[in-house]
C-alpha cells in the first residue's frame, strides 16, 4: 500500500483523480469545502461521468478513499495534488486567482516537507509564483509540479486508468521521485521536463487542437458552397500518413467556452504581455467566434416568414456522458433564439430536475416527442445514442419537418423522415 496522498479540489478533475488514484492503491485524502464534502458524503456527485459513482462508492467502502473540509488533516502529507477546476466567469475569462489562493492556503498548512502537484488550468508562470509565495513563507521544503490535466469528459475514468502519458515538469529531483512514486501504479510514460515546459505544453496541445477544429470548420463551409462533403474530405485527409488516422479534423460544432477556449485565452494575454504577435492563435479565436454563427443563420433561413417558431432542441449537455451545461452550446444557442423572441424547448436525457441555467431561455420537457410536437425546426445538439433511435412518427409531430443536424449524427436514421436537413459540411438536402 502507498503512503496518503491528498487530492485537494473535488469537481469533475478532482472527483476523477482521487476515485482512480484509491483504486491504484493509495490512500487517498479528498479534501474540498464543507458544501462540497458534505454533498460527496450524501452520496451527491458534482457531476454525471461514467462509471464514476460506482467508483468512487467502492473506494471510500474499501477505505482507501476519505474526504475532508478540515485543512489542518492536509498537513502532515507528503504529497497534494491540486485539481480544482479553474471557474470561469460570464465572459468564459477563467478566475485563476480562486485556484491560487486556496494553494496559498495548502502551503501555509503543511508542517513537513512535501511535493504540491497542480494539475488546474492555470497560465504558464504560476507554479513560479507559487514557489516566491513559498520562499515568502520561509517554506524551501515545499516543492511543485506541473502536471497539466487531460480530462477527457464521458471518458475520464477509462482514460486515467490507462492514459497516454504524463507530461510532468519539476525542478528538483525530490519532486519528480515523488511524482513518479505516486503514478508508478498506472504504468503510463512520463514525460518529465521543466516546469514552463510542462505548463505551455498544456496551453500548446489545446491551442493546436482548436486549430485543427477550425481548419476542418473552414474547409467544411467551402465543401458546402460547392458540393463537396467534408466528410469524404476528412477521410482523404487522414489517409494521409503524416496526418493519420486519430487527427483531431472533423468539422462539426464551434468550440466554446471550456478547456480549448481557456488556453487560447491564455496564449491570447500572454502575447499582449510579452509583445509577442500570435496571429495565428489570433485567427484561430475569430474563425470560432464566426463558425458559431453557422447554426443562427441557418436557423434564420429556416424560420424566415414563421409568424411564431418553435425551435425543438435535442439535447442540452456540454457532450454526451455528462450532465454538466457549463460551455454548452446548446444553452448558448437557447438563449440567443429566445432574445430573439422564439419559443424554446429541449430534451436532455441526463437532466431530470431543474436546472437554473436554463430558466428563462428554454423550456425543459421530459422526452423526444413532447419536444417535436409543433416545433418549426429540430436541432440536433448533444449527439445521447438514444437519438438515434427516434421514430419516423415522432419527426410527423412537428409542424415543419426540419431538422438541422451539425455533426451529421441522425443523417442515415432521420434524414429521410423530414422535408428538410440541414448539416455542416455538405448541401441541404430537401424533400
Amino acid at each position: 500500500m502507498s503512503e496518503t496522498i491528498a487530492v485537494v479540489g473535488l469537481w469533475h478533475l478532482g472527483t476523477v483523480t482521487a476515485a482512480v488514484m484509491a483504486e491504484a492503491g493509495h490512500n487517498v485524502l479528498a479534501f474540498d469545502d464543507a458544501g462540497v464534502v458534505a454533498a460527496l458524503d450524501s452520496d451527491r456527485l458534482p457531476v454525471s461521468e461514467p462509471g464514476l459513482a460506482e467508483l468512487w462508492h467502492a473506494q471510500r467502502a474499501a477505505g482507501r478513499l476519505r474526504t475532508t473540509e478540515n485543512p489542518e488533516d492536509l498537513a502532515d502529507v507528503p504529497f497534494v495534488w491540486i485539481c480544482y477546476d479553474t471557474p470561469l466567469d460570464a465572459e468564459d475569462r477563467p478566475d485563476v486567482a480562486f485556484v491560487r489562493t486556496r494553494i496559498e492556503r495548502v502551503i501555509d498548512i503543511l508542517r513537513g516537507p512535501a511535493t504540491v502537484a497542480v494539475s488546474s488550468q492555470m497560465p504558464v508562470g504560476s507554479i513560479a509564483q507559487l514557489e516566491a509565495y513559498a520562499a515568502s513563507r520561509g517554506r524551501s521544503d515545499v516543492g511543485f509540479a506541473a502536471i497539466p490535466e487531460n480530462l477527457r469528459l464521458g471518458g475520464a475514468i477509462a482514460y486515467l486508468r490507462s492514459p497516454d502519458r504524463f507530461v510532468v515538469g519539476t525542478r528538483h529531483a525530490m519532486d519528480r521521485e515523488r511524482v513518479a512514486a505516486v503514478l508508478r501504479p498506472l504504468a503510463a510514460p512520463i514525460v518529465s521536463i521543466g516546469v514552463e515546459s510542462a505548463e505551455m505544453t498544456k496551453h500548446a496541445l489545446n491551442a493546436f487542437l482548436a486549430t485543427s477544429v477550425v481548419f476542418a470548420n473552414e474547409i467544411a463551409a467551402i465543401a458546402e458552397r460547392v458540393g463537396a462533403d467534408a466528410r469524404e474530405i476528412e477521410e482523404g485527409l487522414k489517409s494521409d500518413v503524416r496526418i493519420g488516422r486519430r487527427a483531431y479534423v472533423r468539422a462539426g460544432e464551434a468550440f466554446s467556452g471550456g478547456t480549448l477556449a481557456r488556453d487560447i485565452g491564455f496564449l491570447l494575454e500572454l502575447g499582449k504581455q510579452h509583445d509577442v504577435a500570435p496571429l495565428q492563435i489570433d485567427g484561430t479565436s475569430k474563425s470560432n467566434e464566426e463558425h458559431k454563427l453557422w447554426l443562427d443563420r441557418s436557423l434564420s433561413d429556416l424560420l424566415s416568414g414563421e409568424p411564431h417558431p418553435r425551435v425543438a432542441l435535442l439535447g442540452l449537455t456540454y457532450k454526451p456522458g455528462t450532465d454538466t451545461l457549463r460551455s454548452s452550446a446548446a444553452v448558448a444557442l437557447a438563449a440567443r433564439l429566445a432574445a430573439a423572441g422564439i419559443e424554446v424547448v429541449g430534451f436532455d436525457p441526463a437532466i431530470s430536475s431543474y436546472r437554473p441555467e436554463l430558466s428563462g431561455v428554454v423550456t425543459r420537457v421530459a422526452g423526444v416527442d413532447e419536444a417535436l410536437r409543433d416545433a418549426d425546426v429540430a436541432v440536433l445538439m448533444t449527439p445521447w445514442p438514444e437519438f438515434s433511435e427516434i421514430a419516423a412518427t415522432s419527426w410527423l409531430l412537428m409542424r415543419r419537418r426540419r431538422l438541422v443536424d451539425p455533426q451529421r449524427f441522425l443523417e442515415a436514421s432521420a434524414a429521410a423522415h423530414v422535408d428538410a436537413y440541414v448539416a455542416f459540411g455538405r448541401p441541404p438536402v430537401t424533400a
